[in-house]
């Protein structure tokens, strides 16, 4: 009598074409993946320069208002970042109550990995007198720029957004 066996499971060539087949699908989905993650980040660099350019414009906008005392020296801009995070004294406001621009620093997200964390220092600042083309920071705080030498996907340095 001749037993019958079944025979279950795979063969060596249907492993080896089956690993193949993942190997190409991963090589390909590789590439995509760091587009995303690249342009994710950038997306998190615009809404962070928004968050702090808006929170510049606030500040300066009260000191317009006169809510804010400045002296005649002064360009009337924030005299550094932390400035917005921890509030200035109201002067319209009989109980001088402080005004705050921001709850935090936004870290910059193109900042090298492996620096700490000090989110005030991870941007680059430009005081009022500085030109755009050689921005240097002396007394206030016009505008911020990433600190990162790479470009962005669209050629832009990330110091130039």
């Amino acid at each position: 009598m001749l037993c019958k066996v079944n025979k279950v499971g795979f063969t060596l060539i249907e492993l080896v074409v089956t690993l193949a087949i993942v190997a190409i699908l991963a090589s390909v989905a590789m590439p995509m993946l760091k587009v995303t993650v690249q342009r994710s980040k950038e997306t998190e660099l615009r809404q962070n320069l928004q968050q702090l350019r808006l929170a510049i414009d606030a500040y300066k906008k009260a000191v317009e208002e006169e809510r804010i005392k400045k002296t005649v020296e002064q360009s009337g801009y924030p005299p550094n970042l932390e400035v917005l995070v921890n509030g200035v004294v109201d002067e319209k406001d009989p109980k001088k109550n402080l005004i705050k621009f921001l709850r935090r620093i936004p870290p910059d997200p193109m900042r090298n990995a492996n620096a700490p964390i000090e989110h005030a220092h991870d941007w680059g600042l430009r005081s009022y007198e500085s030109n755009a083309d050689k921005p240097f920071y002396n007394t206030d705080v016009y505008d911020v720029y990433s600190l990162s030498q790479l470009k962005g996907s669209n050629g832009v340095p990330y110091a130039q957004w």
